[in-house]
């Protein structure tokens, strides 16, 4: 063979004249001569195996040259002799290369053989590959369609065949093919042919999915083998950095391959090499788009996740880029360094460089706690969950990461806040303290061990030996100064003035006794730094004693002799010491008292330290419960399904505290949110409605013991929502239910012991059980009424006022039935038990008696028949028991009508009356005037509406079917009809409930008038009468009374808003406001000239008054009961309010009035000129405030466009400065668009003339400097010009830029509008606080206002009162000229219709 293959770089190079012995494509075969032409290369390959290649490789090109033209056999039948010729080259070439016969001739052929089979197999994969992509991405949208037979059955068996094209090859280069070239060195060019293959490969959008594993496995194999044996590390990790630029689904497969390049094949440098290339990325190029920087980032985290040990030595390459602008990129860094953390630098076994190491890459996510991107900081807080998750966070950097999520709880960005929540559930679910101990509890064992730990160390201070120096150390210190001292000394020239110096200290000094006692001397002068007398005394030493050993060196006097003996002497006398000091007998058990105190100093120093730790740990877990409890609430769903689950996880680990989140969460059982529901629902299914236990008897107690201690203290709030998640656990049918309420059973009864709480929890779980099944209850009303309603009803008022609600339960109002009434016989012995008990509690004094008699009132109007005469006897047994208490103090029995003539005629009398049992006596009024009324338009309206239609439905069936024909023949006229009669008959009933009340339960004979006088004189001498619970009670009970009948109503309306106004008691204006409420709903024409008066309520002092009024009033303006005025600025107001929860309230209010269409538009401008008002004197900060919160309301582009003008326009009837500037800052909040702009541009007449002053001239400037952002070139002109003349006018006024339009603008406010008054309030003044309204409100009318019309009225003066110590009896009491007339009716719904809801 005389010629040589070389692989082109090009296909088409092969048919062009080469170089000398270069092998030439002689003939190209037509495609319809191929067939029989692969049969001859067949038969070749049978014969001469295959080096057949050498005589048909023009056969195999021809097919690669008429590859789109060739049918799919055709390109098969070549695929298979390919690779055919390859895996029969792999089995004959190791014996050929090991033969020892191998000539040059041999080695020739075989490796054109090789290289020519490998070029054609890789190029005929590529051009199958590329054919399979275009069939694959045509035939993708008809997944569920049969496929065609050539195109879809081809790439169906490309799909087999790709893997047997990768194993031959393999099997081939695995080989030491090497030998085949000359002195080993493999082409550049074969090389690239075999890689291109597998790299086109690996373009495939499916590469990465599951079922191509397999081929995804031999590529990276293949790829392994060259970089190993054929040195493709370099071109490898180019093509991994430029692949992933532009596929960012291999991102995963390329972390697979370097992973296993660096293990399996031992070529860790690849790792250096592709992370060296990303590091050298720049900023701005990854920035840029189509980068790869996602693919790159993915890469990272995945790399790190298989073989984090390896990313250490290339980190710093990658920590560069924490600095860049990708944010993408410091995530994928962040993701690197938590996975070597958890991985590679964790536990105790570190040497210093790994702790260094760890140190500084926790600070640098840390850092990135920070960082300005929020996926940053999300990620970087998932990255720490799991390093908790894996225990890999050192204990000393708990506090510190625990604090930063913490903070990271008010991030703005959702993400984070959900990852920082899932961060601290983990630190809980994972710390090293025992989370049961509260902060509280910590407290006081921490001071008395760091108490201990004190009284330790200053006794064994006391103890321990003054630490000495050797003196041998301190001789090294002090050599170099004492040897300059010994020059000078010894210098001549100084001796006089040492003498003078010194004083003849050392002259004057006498000779020792011997030789020891100098050098003891010399010795202690050194100690004492006294240099020079030592010097002297050393030198005179020897002239006292020339025969001492001592002193022998200084016969001849010099720095280095006088040196010499002087560190003798010094470091001798250490050496003696110690000596004598080592003769000592030893003492081993003061030698271990010594250790054993340091050892227990130890100890307690890290005891203290622990409890430090724990402590601040517990703050932490408390100050993050309280942050999540507060996101409950928030509108975002997944923020609270996560704050959700954290409280389910404190629970879990018995977290202090953590019942008040589960308490918390418990009313967003009533969500609209499904998801939220549902959370919720699953969260208390887990906690306490799946117990744990190995009985029964035991998973029920379980059961009982979590829900009671939830129950206990808790509002009736949570009660009312607890019950809906029992109800429906106790009507699910489970096995527990039976033994769950045998517990409970077993509770109250005292057969088991259990606590006063856990009691009264037990009777409330049974009334939810009896909400799902009545007869848990029914039947053992005989045990409830003897345990909680017998003779012991008196110590425990709370027990039965939960018995009271638990049997209530059972009641048809609570359980909605229908059908015939469910009532027992007066003579029950629970009503017997009932009145009993209220009565004797009415001259107790006990707290609790009040909201038991509620509940027992309430019950005998739902379940007793005639509950109005059961209620007559209790009132007159209760006023006689009174009586009969008053008696015992020296008066004469009195009969119950004599209660009304002794209120008047015998003050002496007053004056003995108990005044608590007098206020109980009044709270019973109160109560039963309240049901009685509810009783007759409930109970009493539905049993005449049911026993109505029982006639009419027993009269059509006495009819007959004869006169059913006729009914069918007139269908319509008869409904029509029917619904006539049915109306008339409703109306005809409210009628008669309507006479009722306003008849015959206040007429004289009635029980109830007999104390309706009293209460009238209680309320309406608040000086005289001054107890405070007397007072609170006769408001209230005269409050229900007013809702018997209008009449009753208007003759106390005056007297109940005087109470209102003057009470100094906050629980009665609370109350008042309450009833008020109340009250409009159900006479809203009598109540409607008062509603300034309401309003006024807002300003009031105390806060929890001004929490009850704007939720009061909340529900009246949102069920549109009251309509919304301008008086809604005073809830404006409350957006400022010093209390976080009103503030809540009036936030909600705006947002639910925000729902009705076009409400706080059509306010806006009356609130405006209300909070501007000078003689209100807000500050212009909260005026902003409110504004601001105001305007985010108003979001329709036409909205915005009409306050644009209508602000404008009230520029010019403003006459403030502090008005214009409030107007300004109003407009600069508007979400301005461009037609709102040229509104602005309108109106420059209006406000012109004010831009001389900055309050006005800088809000405009921020509307300009708003619209400019992302403006359009031809917008952004005007919006400049504008500016320009904004600046203009600014600078030089009005009158030197357009003083024509100054004139005109003169001229119209000449003839601008009179401001028109306003009504006064029926209220008293009070000072001003926090900036609330005064009596007196003045607003400028102005047509383009869409606000309300106030009714036209008289100016009303405004009510003064006189102090308590200066007033009679009735002086309370506003003066018929003083009550507001009735203006504006209001429409209401017929009596019929609001019975039917």
């Amino acid at each position: 063979m005389t010629w040589d293959f070389f692989v082109p770089v090009c296909v088409g190079d092969l048919v062009k004249t080469g170089g000398i012995n270069q092998y030439v494509v002689q003939d190209v075969v037509p495609a319809k001569q191929l067939p029989s032409h692969l049969n001859k290369f067949k038969m070749g390959l049978r014969s001469q195996g295959p080096s057949c290649i050498l005589e048909h490789f023009d056969t195999g090109y021809s097919v690669l040259q008429h590859f789109n033209s060739l049918e799919l056999g055709v390109k098969e039948d070549t695929l298979e002799l390919l690779v055919k010729v390859v895996s029969d080259l792999a089995v004959s070439l190791p014996t050929a290369l090991t033969s020892t016969t191998f000539s040059a001739a041999e080695r020739k052929e075989k490796l054109n053989a090789v290289k020519m089979s490998v070029f054609l197999l890789c190029k005929l994969t590529e051009s199958l590959e590329s054919v399979s992509y275009r069939q694959s991405i045509v035939t993708a949208p008809g997944k569920g369609s049969k496929k065609g037979k050539g195109g879809g059955e081809g790439l169906l068996q490309w799909d087999s065949e790709r893997e047997r094209v990768l194993h031959a090859l393999v099997q081939l280069l695995q080989l030491d093919i090497r030998s085949l070239w000359s002195l080993s060195l493999v082409e550049e060019e074969f090389i690239s042919c075999v890689t291109c293959c597998c790299y086109k490969l690996l373009e495939n959008p499916t590469i990465s999915h599951v079922k191509n594993k397999p081929t995804r496995d031999c590529i990276i194999h293949l790829l392994g083998l060259l970089i190993t044996k054929y040195n493709h590390l370099l071109g490898a990790s180019v093509k991994v950095i430029q692949m992933l630029q532009h596929f960012e689904q291999l991102s995963s497969v390329f972390a697979q391959a370097v992973s296993v390049w660096s293990t399996e094949y031992g070529v860790r440098a690849i790792i250096g090499e592709v992370i060296r290339e990303i590091g050298q990325k720049s900023s701005e190029e990854l920035a840029r788009e189509g980068s790869g920087v996602k693919a790159f980032a993915s890469f990272l985290s995945e790399l790190s996740g298989l073989v984090p040990e390896l990313m250490i030595p290339n980190i710093s390459v990658l920590i560069t880029h924490l600095e860049g602008e990708s944010h993408t990129m410091r995530v994928a860094v962040c993701e690197v360094l938590g996975e070597i953390l958890v991985r590679v630098l964790c536990g105790d076994g570190l040497d210093e460089s790994g702790r260094a190491d760890r140190d500084r890459f926790f600070d640098i996510l840390q850092e990135h706690l920070h960082d300005t991107h929020s996926h940053v900081r999300a990620r970087v807080l998932q990255v720490f969950t799991r390093i908790v998750n894996s225990k890999a966070l050192p204990l000393c950097r708990y506090s510190e990461v625990m604090g930063l999520a913490v903070g990271r709880l008010v991030d703005k960005s959702i993400n984070a806040v959900k990852s920082a929540i899932q961060l601290l559930a983990a630190f809980i679910a994972h710390n090293p303290y025992s989370c049961k101990l509260s902060s509280a509890d910590l407290k006081k064992p921490l001071e008395t061990e760091t108490a201990k730990l004190r009284e330790m160390k200053e006794k064994l201070e006391g103890k321990a030996p003054v630490a000495v120096i050797k003196a041998s150390e301190l001789w090294a210190a002090m050599e170099p100064e004492l040897l300059v001292t010994v020059r000078t000394t010894l210098e001549p020239t100084s001796e006089a003035e040492e003498e003078n110096e010194e004083g003849g200290e050392v002259e004057d000094e006498k000779p020792e006794d011997d030789d020891r006692a100098t050098a003891v001397k010399i010795a202690q002068y050194l100690r004492v730094n006294k240099y020079r007398n030592a010097v002297k005394l050393c030198v005179k030493a020897h002239s006292w004693f020339p025969e001492s050993e001592m002193f022998a060196s200084l016969s001849t006097v010099t720095p280095e002799s006088l040196m010499d003996t002087l560190g003798l002497i010094f470091k001798g006398s250490d050496e003696d010491a110690s000596d004598a000091s080592q003769n000592l007998p030893p003492t081993p058990q003061k030698e271990g008292e010594k250790e054993g105190d340091e050892g227990d100093l130890k100890k307690q120093e890290m005891l203290v330290q622990y409890l430090r730790n724990m402590e601040t740990f517990s703050l932490q877990v408390e100050q993050a419960i309280s942050v999540i409890n507060n996101m409950l609430y928030l509108k975002t769903t997944s923020v609270v399904q996560e704050a959700v689950q954290f409280c389910v996880t404190v629970h879990e680990f018995s977290v202090a505290n953590s019942v008040s989140g589960v308490r918390k969460m418990l009313p967003l059982v009533w969500s609209t949110d499904a998801a939220i529901k549902d959370a919720v629902v699953q969260a208390y299914r887990r906690l306490y409605l799946n117990p744990q236990g190995d009985t029964v008897r035991v998973k029920a107690q379980t059961l009982v013991d979590s829900l009671s201690e939830l129950m206990v203290d808790a509002s009736l709030g949570t009660i009312q929502c607890l019950e809906e998640i029992v109800q429906e656990f106790f009507g699910s049918g489970s096995n527990l239910q039976s033994t769950v309420i045998q517990v409970l059973w077993e509770r109250f009864t005292g057969k088991r012991e259990a606590s006063v709480l856990h009691k009264r929890a037990a009777v409330l779980l049974l009334g939810m059980a009896a909400r799902a099944e009545r007869e848990v209850v029914l039947s053992n009303l005989d045990t409830l009424c003897s345990v909680a309603l017998g003779e012991k009803v008196t110590e425990d008022f709370l027990l039965a006022r939960d018995t009271v609600i638990t049997i209530c339960s059972i009641t048809d109002h609570v359980r909605q039935s229908k059908g015939a009434p469910f009532r027992l016989p007066q003579d029950h012995q629970l009503f017997t038990c009932l009145t009993q008990a209220v009565a004797d509690g009415v001259v107790m004094e006990d707290p609790y008696w009040q909201s038991f008699m509620e509940q027992a009132v309430r019950l005998i109007y739902f379940l007793a028949e005639s509950p109005d005469q059961l209620c007559s006897r209790l009132l007159q047994r209760s006023a006689r028991l009174l009586l009969d208490q008053i008696a015992e103090g020296g008066e004469v029995n009195k009969d119950v009508g004599q209660i009304h003539d002794a209120s008047q005629d015998s003050s002496d009398q007053e004056e003995q009356v108990n005044c608590v049992c007098l206020a109980q006596l009044l709270a019973l009024c109160g109560c039963v005037a309240f049901w009685q009324v509810s009783h007759l338009e409930r109970s009493v309206s539905a049993e005449l509406r049911r026993r109505r239609g029982e006639t009419e439905e027993r009269e059509e069936k006495e009819k007959g079917p004869g006169s059913k024909a006729k009914q069918l023949a007139n269908e319509s006229a008869m409904e029509e009809e029917l619904g006539l009669i049915g109306a008339t008959a409703e109306d005809t009933e409210a009628e008669l409930i309507r006479k009722i009340c306003e008849t015959e339960l206040l007429a004289e004979d009635n029980l109830l008038s007999a104390f309706l006088p009293l209460l009238v004189k209680v309320c309406s001498s608040p000086g005289r009468y001054s107890h405070p619970q007397l007072t609170t009670a006769a408001c209230l009970a005269l409050s229900q009374y007013m809702m018997i009948s209008p009449s009753v109503c208007e003759d106390n309306i005056r007297l109940i808003f005087t109470v209102l106004e003057r009470s100094t008691l906050p629980v009665v204006r609370a109350n008042s406001i309450i009833a008020l409420g109340d009250l409009t709903v159900r006479f809203p024409n009598i109540l409607e000239p008062w509603t300034q008066n309401l309003y006024a309520r807002l300003s009031d002092e105390v806060p929890s008054v001004r929490q009850t009024a704007v939720t009061v009033l909340t529900q009246l303006v949102l069920k549109d009961v009251l309509k919304v005025k301008g008086q809604v600025s005073e809830v404006a107001v409350l957006l400022i309010d010093p209390e976080p929860h009103i503030i809540s309230l009036a936030l909600n209010f705006f947002n639910e009035l925000a729902t009705k269409d076009n409400a706080i538009y059509n306010l806006l401008p009356d609130i405006i000129s209300r909070l501007s008002d000078p003689e209100r004197g807000m500050s212009s900060g909260d005026f902003n405030t409110i504004m601001k919160q105001l305007f985010s309301y108003i979001t329709k582009e036409r909205q915005t466009e009409s306050l644009v003008e209508k602000l404008c326009q009230r520029f010019r009837t403003a006459k403030t400065e502090r008005q214009w500037c409030d107007l300004a800052m109003s407009l600069s909040l508007l979400s301005m668009c461009e037609r709102g702009f040229k509104r602005l541009q309108e109106c420059w007449e209006c406000y012109s003339d004010k831009l001389t002053e900055s309050g006005v001239y800088q809000p405009l400037l921020t509307i300009t400097a708003k619209l400019r952002r992302g403006a359009k070139p031809q917008f952004k002109a005007q919006i400049d010009d504008f500016e320009k003349r904004l600046t203009a006018v600014h600078t030089r006024g009005l009158e030197n830029v357009e003083s024509p339009e100054m004139e005109e603008n003169q001229g119209e406010e000449g003839t601008s509008e009179t401001t028109s008054s306003r009504t006064l309030l029926p209220t008293r003044g009070r000072q001003k606080r926090r900036g609330q309204t005064k009596s007196s409100v003045s607003s400028h009318g102005d047509d383009s206002f869409v606000t309300p019309q106030k009714s036209r009225k008289a100016k009303k003066p405004v009510i003064s009162f006189s102090s308590d110590e200066e007033e009679d009896e009735d002086d309370a009491v506003m003066a018929e000229s003083e009550t507001p007339k009735v203006t504006t009716p209001i429409s209401r719904t017929s009596r019929r219709t609001r019975l039917r809801n």
